[in-house]
């Protein structure tokens, strides 16, 4: 048994201050020490092997404790602080009104200001019951890019999600800043097409992580609103990386450079009537999320919904640790030390993997590495799922798991034909858990990337021999159409 998954103890100054981070070094620094550690372990290449053929080479069925480093999401994976567990251990359970949901409520109101916070245990579960509420059959949702979870629970309730991304954003090698904006102008000329009255809402997904974790601009932000207010539109953000966002409007966007990241979220939201978020990201914890809005009757139609299906308005399935939790993870989201070494660090891993020769999105998003596969394995039809190809190979290779975001996840069947139509690109998330692996851990996952680059023509594609109607990655069941045909291990 070798490794460690590393638990750190943050820095709990939310107040901008002297940054340990500064151009002085050109490689990340962790902005915290090490309090615990848990081992992990790598299975010999024949085990893995043994593995992924159980699983019916979907990374989903694998163990988690056969996984050497889990790269399958950024979501409910992060580590928490000292301050957040010290928190936990104040948990108030009683079942209505605990003193926990009024920090929590305090917390996130200071951020995002809106007048209602709704808790619930996770993100889709906020799209569920926001959608539930306020669409109806045959309505639009226009987003700059729906990821799976909200584009899924949109067509669950009728509804037809729509991407509206600038140009940028399908560009893999546009450098542009802000890739992950919405088409304004696209946006509106959609509105007038179909009518305000089939548009129950506009989304925005910031960062946009099925478009590479990119950012969206303060401006981008401020006309998407503007938009929305001149047909009656409401405008909600989903929230999940925010602060991400905000660092990279402090970073890359003129007039931002002197603000604090928690002013730059306080004027992000003030454009927006409400938001949905998973808390799993960054508000730093394993679980939870809500929806916030300044909509009374609104408000009032999702309690309604949320006390069926998820538990009392006070604690919405949530225990009242984890919404102390939260109201801590949410502020330390924002502290300068730790987002300039969480935007660092996974730069860092993109930088290796370039190195390494593997083609990725650029410039790196906030959140995850996102590998080109299509381009990697030009060889390899989108038909026959090239960035599952990647995503096996990374297993079998060094143990690593990633999660494809390309035709297994996203694609389309034409209503005509019923053929299945791809997405423009087919990638891998190599998403990276907050405040968990060192850079030593990232190092290897390049390494273990660049020897499968050395074989990549002899890789092949798969097929898919079971689906769900809905998010089918999850469940799927795969059949390899050729073997690999490589004998490079990464242990060697």
């Amino acid at each position: 048994m070798i490794g460690f998954y590393l638990v750190e103890v943050a820095n709990n100054n939310i107040q901008d201050g002297d940054h340990n981070m500064g151009n002085e070094f050109d490689f990340p620094i962790e902005p915290y020490r090490i309090k615990v550690v848990e081992p992990i372990k790598r299975l010999s290449r024949e085990e893995r092997e043994q593995k992924i053929q159980q699983a019916h080479f979907n990374l989903f069925n694998i163990a988690a404790e056969d996984v050497f480093i889990d790269l399958l999401t950024d979501s409910g994976t992060s580590a928490m602080s000292d301050d957040q567990w010290a928190g936990m251990m104040k948990g108030d359970e009683s079942y209505a009104g605990c003193k926990n949901y009024h920090h929590f409520t305090e917390s996130i109101q200071s951020i995002f200001g809106f007048k209602h916070v709704i808790p619930v245990h996770q993100g889709r579960v906020a799209e569920n019951i926001l959608f539930s509420t306020i669409l109806k059959k045959g309505d639009y949702v226009p987003n700059n890019t729906h990821f799976d979870t909200t584009r899924a629970n949109t067509m669950h309730k009728g509804g037809k999600p729509v991407d509206l991304i600038v140009k940028e954003g399908r560009d893999p090698k546009s450098l542009e800043p802000f890739k992950g904006n919405m088409d304004v102008a696209a946006l509106e000329d959609f509105i007038i097409e179909k009518g305000k009255d089939r548009i129950p809402l506009v989304m925005m997904t910031i960062t946009n992580n099925t478009a590479a974790g990119q950012p969206v601009s303060m401006e981008n932000i401020k006309k998407t609103s503007e938009i929305c207010r001149k047909y009656g539109i409401p405008f909600f953000f989903d929230a999940a990386r925010f602060a991400e966002n905000a660092w990279f409007i402090r970073q890359r966007e003129e007039g931002y450079a002197d603000r604090s990241p928690m002013e730059i979220a306080r004027e992000m939201f003030s454009y927006a009537d409400g938001c949905l978020m998973s808390a799993k990201k960054d508000g730093l914890v394993n679980m939870g999320g809500f929806i916030a809005c300044n909509d009374d009757a609104l408000e009032e139609e999702m309690t309604r919904l949320l006390i069926l299906i998820e538990g009392f308005r006070t604690y919405g399935g949530l225990a009242g640790r984890d919404l102390e939790a939260i109201a801590r993870g949410i502020l330390e989201s924002l502290e300068p030390d730790y987002l300039e070494f969480r935007i660092a660090q996974v730069k860092y891993l993109g930088d290796r993997l370039v190195e390494n020769g593997v083609p990725i999105i650029q410039p790196v998003g906030g959140h995850a590495v996102f590998v080109d596969a299509g381009q990697m394995f030009p060889h390899i039809p989108p038909s026959d799922y090239p960035g599952q190809a990647l995503t096996v190979a990374l297993y079998r290779e060094g143990g690593i798991r990633g999660v494809e975001i390309g035709g297994l996840m996203f694609a389309q069947k034409d209503p005509v034909t019923g053929k299945e139509i791809s997405p423009p690109l087919e990638l891998v998330r190599l998403a990276i858990p907050r405040r968990v692996y060192t850079n030593a851990h990232l190092d290897f996952v390049a390494r273990v990337c660049g020897k499968i680059n050395d074989y990549r023509d002899k890789l092949r594609g798969f097929e898919i021999t079971y689906q769900a109607k809905y998010l089918r990655h999850f469940t799927m069941k795969l059949k390899e159409k050729k073997s690999a045909g490589s004998t490079v291990d990464a242990q060697a």
